[in-house]
């Protein structure tokens, strides 16, 4: 947010700060949501860059288009354990992320 919009909710009586201090998420909690936003954008540009179909990698992932969709979304249903499967099914790195 720019200073001058901050400085103009501020001066009506809005507070302004970040969103991990407005849900009350620890530094932990905070680290692993953004892991897990960073392994499905990665995830997504993988499948788009290998010009897959969501059902096309459903299928190599053994699971459904629906949940590929999920995975792709950040979906918070969505296992740290599916995102990293489905990185390495689609010949991402992990430590790339």
């Amino acid at each position: 947010m720019d200073k001058r919009k901050r400085d103009a909710l501020t001066s009506t009586g809005w507070r302004v700060g970040e969103v991990d201090e407005f849900l009350g998420l620890t530094e932990v909690e905070s680290r692993l949501i953004a892991l897990k936003l960073a392994l499905s954008d990665q995830i997504r540009q993988r499948r788009r860059s290998k010009r897959l179909t969501q059902a096309r990698f459903a299928k190599y992932l053994r699971s459904s288009q629906s949940r590929v969709a999920k995975i792709e979304a950040g979906d918070p249903s969505v296992s740290l354990d599916l995102l990293m499967r489905a990185l390495l099914v689609i010949g991402g790195d992990p430590r790339s992320v």
